[in-house]
């Protein structure tokens, strides 16, 4: 059975346009784990969730939005925490239209929080004009993108890791992903020196 689950697994990351995970580097203990998205991997398919303007939750497929442009998609642990509210949202906010003025036609960040908390969350940035705020409540695009953070011990559940990605129709161009609770590759201004 675990070899079976393992062939399937091997033929999933595959077909997701990632390398295999090599069997003799497998660990059965982590059979969740998909290797994280990668430069020229085609991002998952997936769906977002959002709260319309009369707050009644919309969702919206992720290749809808990115499909023939060039998009940013960052991610975040977690809505109102301190380095995500105070410097991670707030750098892509304050350099959207130089970020715009280079081509890049949509701004995306996600966290694992449902849409009534992200839009809450949008909220409390009355100067954004351009960062859409999506919600991904059961961690399942975060899983598919293999970027969860597991932050069970810390009583937060499962997360996302801190990243930021420029992709151009569908493909991965650039892929900053932070270690930990870090923030130094994820910023706009490393997308800026990318673009």
């Amino acid at each position: 059975m675990l070899v079976e689950f393992v062939v399937y697994i091997l033929r999933f990351e595959t077909h997701m346009g990632r390398p295999a995970t090599s069997p003799s580097s497998f660990n059965k203990d982590k059979i969740s784990e998909m290797a994280p998205i990668a430069v020229g991997d085609v991002i998952p398919e997936g769906t977002l969730a959002f709260l319309d303007n009369d707050n009644k939750p919309q969702s919206v497929s992720i290749h809808s939005l990115a499909k023939g442009k060039k998009v940013i998609i960052f991610g975040v642990p977690g809505a109102f925490t301190p380095t995500c509210s105070l410097k991670h949202v707030p750098g892509f906010i304050e350099r959207a239209e130089e970020l715009k003025g280079k081509g890049v036609d949509e701004i995306i960040c996600i966290s694992v929080n449902d849409p009534f908390v992200m839009k809450s969350w949008a909220n409390t940035f009355p100067e954004n004009k351009h960062v859409t705020f999506l919600a991904d409540g059961s961690a399942k695009y975060t899983h598919d993108l293999g970027l969860e953070l597991d932050l069970t011990e810390k009583g937060l559940g499962i997360r996302s890791k801190r990243f930021a990605l420029l992709v151009e129709d569908l493909k991965v161009k650039v892929a900053n992903i932070e270690s930990g609770g870090e923030f130094t590759v994820s910023s706009a201004e490393e997308i800026i020196k990318a673009l």
